[in-house]
Formats: C-alpha cells, structure tokens, sequence
C-alpha cells in the first residue's frame, strides 16, 4: 500500500510540472502582453514595466525564476493588481470556492446515491422512469442555465434566497444546487445501473430468500459494491465541479477563485493566469490520489493485484 501511494505521489509531482511547463510557455506564446490592452504605452513605460516584472530577461531566465517561485511557494506579483500577489489572491478566493465546491459535492453524492438507489429498487417502476428523466434533463442542461432559472424562480419569483452576492448560507443555496445537478445526475445514473446489476446476483437472491430486510439488503449486500465506480468517479466529479465554478461564481457574484481566474484571462494577467491554473491542477490530482487511496481500502482485490504484479 505505501509503495503504491509513493508511486502515486512522483507522478503528481511529474504531472504538476509537466502543466507548470505548458502553461508556462503557452502564455509567453500568446500575442499581446498584460500592459497594452485598450491604449497605447510609451516605449519608455513600456520597458521601465518589463524591466520591472522581469519580463525582458531570456526565456529560459524567467523559466527557472518561476520553476524557483513554485518550489519556495512565491508564484509572483500580479501584472494587473499593484501590491496583491498571486498567493494573497489564492489565497482570498479558493476558501470561498472550497466551500461552495464542498457543498455541491456532498449534495451531488446525496442527491445521486439516494435517486440511484430508489431507481434501482423500483427498477422498470414509475420512480425508475422518473428519475432517468431527472439524470437527462441534468446532463443535458448547462449550469449556467439552471442558475439563471434558479435565480428567476427562487429569487425574482418566489423572494425566497438572495439573487447573488456571497454572505451568509442562504447565499451558497442556489450556486451549490446549480453546481451539483449536473454530477448528481451522473452519479443517480451510474448507481442505478450497479445496483440493477448487483441485485441479479445469486447472493441478493439467497439474501432475500432469508427473509432479510430489504433496507438491510441494500446497506449491507447492495450499497458498498455498487458505490465502487461511484468513488472512482470523485475525483471527476471534483474536476467538474471547480470547473463549472468559474462560470456560476461569475452569474452570482461570488468573490471565489474561479472570478480571478476569468479576470486574470481577460486582463492577460499571466501570473494570475499560470497561479490558478497550477493551483487547480494541484488540487484536482491530490482528489484524485484520495480516491485512488479510498478505492484500495475499500476493494481488497486491488492490494491482491498488486501483490500479485510485485511477485
């Protein structure tokens, strides 16, 4: 098992270097620069700013000085914010976005397990029927779209949750559940068609013919075999879920790390731009290392595949 994380753990580091490296030269090859946006600038400004910054060393200069700043945690001064660092700003929006991203995963595995289960249970049955039709109307509508109608319902409508704007809980209402309908469906849908196949195995069958509780069936017999894929699909899930933020965050008006990250794209901000983009790929692999590590303490089968590759 440690040589199993460790192994895990050299391609994280592998990977976030191979992106560091993309993202690095693929914004010093965009035209443009972060300085001539809507007016010209004198020469002279010009290269006091590049001198300032940096910018006017060889590449391969600036390379290694950000390769340094990742290792010592230092990802550089903001071209467009003065005096606010990229780790300030990290640091000021992704609690915002970790928060509202926990909230829409836990409610998308809640959501999803429980209508899986129910359709699973009810298979070919009204409730069958009706929650597939909740998991295409979920995968089929984008969440900018359920925000906007959430927003309408709920908030114009009905007066009910605040339209935007980041504050106390009610706030986090409306972006989580625009968030988490599209993984919900997903995990409903995936689920649904584990358990199906589950329950037409030959132990379900003695189990039921024991005159054993359905409800007990489910937990004991049922749930933990068919939430296997379903782990395996959180480390997805999360991709999805701090991805989609950037744009429900924007309709909301949520200050979270998926605003900057628009903002710094629009401005040409490119230590905003490779800080953010290197500190979600950071977090996206580290969920998916947890899960690999989740799925081998829950499927024994995987530590005796190992063993049996070792040998």
């Amino acid at each position: 098992m440690l040589t199993y994380i460790i192994k895990k753990f050299w391609i994280l580091l592998l990977s976030l270097f191979l992106v560091a490296t993309l993202t690095f030269f693929l914004m010093h090859a965009i035209p443009g620069d972060p300085f001539t946006q809507d007016k010209a600038i004198p020469e002279e400004i010009m290269a006091a700013l590049k001198k300032h910054y940096g910018l006017d060393r060889p590449l391969w200069v600036q390379y290694l000085s950000y390769l340094k700043g990742i290792v010592t945690f230092d990802l550089g001064p903001s071209f467009k914010y003065e005096g606010r660092t990229v780790s300030e700003i990290i640091m000021q929006g992704f609690p915002i976005s970790l928060e509202l991203g926990a909230e829409a995963i836990f409610l998308a595995i809640g959501l999803g397990i429980s209508l899986g289960t129910l359709a699973a249970f009810n298979h070919l049955r009204w409730q069958d029927q009706f929650v597939m039709f909740f998991a295409v109307l979920g995968v089929s509508l984008p969440s900018f779209i359920v925000a906007t109608a959430l927003q309408y319902v709920f908030s114009m409508k009905l007066e009910l949750l605040p339209v935007a704007r980041w504050g106390s809980f009610t706030h986090s209402i409306l972006p989580a559940v625009s968030l988490s309908l599209l993984p919900a469906a997903f995990i409903a849908r995936l689920t649904r068609s584990n358990m199906v196949e589950i329950l037409q195995q030959d132990y379900i069958l003695t189990a039921r013919s024991k005159g054993l509780a359905p409800f007990r069936i489910a937990v004991v017999h049922v749930l933990r075999n068919a939430l296997l894929p379903v782990i395996s699909f959180l480390g997805p899930l999360a991709a999805a879920v701090l991805t989609g933020s950037f744009v429900v965050e924007k309709i909301f008006g949520i200050p979270g790390l998926g605003g900057w990250f628009v903002m710094s794209v629009v401005n040409r901000d490119y230590t905003v731009i490779m800080g953010t983009t290197l500190f979600y790929s950071a977090c996206l692999m580290v969920c998916v290392l947890v899960v690999d590590i989740l799925y081998c303490l829950i499927d024994p089968r995987i530590k005796l595949n190992e063993r049996v590759a070792e040998t």
